[in-house]
């Protein structure tokens, strides 16, 4: 390649955009802060729908899709939604185009629409209307209930996959007839996202709940996973949200329960977006570019054919394709690269910048010995291996990569987590180190607030596991529950 990729030490964030230039991941629109989703990062995402598709249908969710217009009134219903989102909606104020001999074309005055319609930042609100038709009883419940889908958000600081004005996600929106079931719904879907991305992504996160002023604009309690990044900056990789009866009495959603009594219903809300490609980046890339875990890379295996004549080409082709159908039929996905004009190691040089776990290079020789050279994307090792078996060996090899993936995001985050005891120590960390920084806190926003003022770093969560460790904020000198995670985030 002409061009090279920026290295993490020089730039962290060029070299980001570069791992992602250099993969064909995305391009850049020609709307400012939206992005085109290229092949190579819709495949990945493809992936990264179908497990979680899985999981969700596994504990008895359904997909629907809902309009991605939402009347204006409808936000304005709920007070704390309305004012988490209204500085981010795109509205849209007229049917059609006129064009104009003066002002060439323009929005026909004649086709105002008598109300405005938000595209949609996300869907609450049209969904909790409809269940206020759909919902009349007990029997009716619970209504289990997610989407994918588009959503506009107008950020003003974008970056590819990980702040976009328009990305894709999952959206989970369901109905129960008491508190208990709707919490646990909750927590049954956190539990899934944790499972996906340290299954899936080979990414560690920690589960927590969010402070009061990090919760979603509407909700009771968000809980989160939040995952650590190699520059020691966090990223919230997914939430999941107990919405109490806040949405049913805002759109008037009740059920007649089994004692004949009316009451309000009990709402929850999740979902996870096309960021989630932004943290497999981070985590697991490195300077040669993109890593993906065998999971969930779109070829997990690329062969290359190496020869000289066209006696050779036929001879390696021949094994090539019988390798290829044998890796096919045990599960992996294989692909054999005979791309004319392309030499070997230009066509070597592209997997290890897509991030291909696995490249398999077959010659002439390896033909006659009944071998294969092996090679792993994560430690850049190289093995002559028998075709005999290959199957076996590769499967345990893809189940050895991703493994080591996991437990060397687990590492880095390990070594990116530190526990003080001042507030002194809390900023000669954040400053040198970054990473989760585990302070006590005394559950004031005034002090959540201090930090974030002159720290820029958030509360990420207040873990599920370990936080009943009783002790003192070192800034106030007042009592706390337990330790919390800081970060600086994106």
């Amino acid at each position: 390649m002409a061009e090279a990729i920026t290295s993490r030490a020089q730039d962290y964030s060029q070299w980001y955009l570069d791992v992602i230039k250099f993969a064909k991941l995305a391009d850049y629109s020609p709307v400012r802060g939206c992005m085109i989703i290229r092949p190579n990062g819709y495949a990945l995402w493809e992936n990264m729908q179908r497990a979680l598709d899985d999981m969700f249908k596994a504990t008895g969710h359904q997909n629907a899709y809902f309009p991605l217009f939402i009347p204006q009134s409808f936000l304005a219903k709920e007070a704390a939604h309305v004012d988490g989102f209204a500085k981010e909606c795109a509205v849209v104020t007229h049917s059609r185009l006129k064009l104009d001999p003066v002002h060439g074309l323009i929005a026909d005055p004649d086709s105002k629409l008598e109300e405005n319609l938000i595209v949609r930042p996300t869907s609450e609100t049209i969904i909790w209307d409809t269940y206020s038709r759909w919902i009349q009883s007990w029997r009716d419940l619970p209504i289990l209930m997610n989407q994918w889908a588009n959503v506009v958000r107008w950020e003003m600081r974008t970056r590819l996959f990980l702040r976009t004005m328009e990305f894709l996600w999952q959206e989970g929106h369901t109905a129960h007839a008491t508190e208990q079931e709707a919490v646990e719904e909750t927590l049954t879907i956190l539990d899934i996202y944790a499972k996906f991305a340290e299954e899936y992504m080979a990414v560690p996160v920690i589960k927590g709940i969010k402070t009061a002023s990090e919760r979603f604009a509407g909700a009771v309690e968000t809980y989160c996973i939040e995952a650590m990044m190699q520059d020691g900056k966090a990223l919230q990789a997914g939430t999941s949200h107990f919405l109490g009866q806040n949405f049913a009495k805002a759109f008037e959603c009740k059920f007649q329960n089994k004692n004949n009594e009316l009451e309000y219903v009990w709402a929850t809300s999740w979902g996870v977006s096309t960021r989630l490609i932004g943290a497999l980046i981070m985590v697991h890339s490195d300077d040669k570019g993109l890593i993906m875990p065998p999971k969930l890379a779109p070829t997990q295996v690329a062969l290359v054919p190496i020869y000289r004549s066209d006696e050779d080409r036929v001879k390696v082709l021949e094994t090539a394709e019988g390798i290829k159908k044998e890796l096919l039929a045990a599960g992996v996905r294989i692909i054999v690269d005979d791309r004319d004009g392309f030499r070997p190691g230009w066509k070597f040089n592209e997997y290890e910048v897509q991030g291909v776990p696995v490249r398999l290079a077959l010659g002439p020789r390896d033909v006659e010995n009944g071998t294969v050279e092996v090679a792993r994307r994560d430690n850049g090792t190289k093995d002559s291996v028998s075709q005999t078996g290959l199957a076996a060996y590769i499967l345990n090899t893809l189940d050895d990569v991703q493994k080591g993936l996991f437990d060397r995001a687990l590492k880095s985050r390990e070594d990116l987590t530190t526990t003080v005891d001042s507030y002194e120590e809390f900023q000669s960390v954040l400053d040198s180190k970054g990473g989760f920084i585990r302070m006590h806190w005394d559950g004031s926003e005034e002090t959540e607030n201090k930090i974030k003022e002159e720290t820029k770093a958030t509360i990420r969560c207040i873990p599920l596991e370990g936080y009943e460790e009783a002790g003192t904020d070192p800034i106030t000198g007042m009592p706390s529950k337990g330790y919390v995670y800081f970060a600086r985030s994106y």
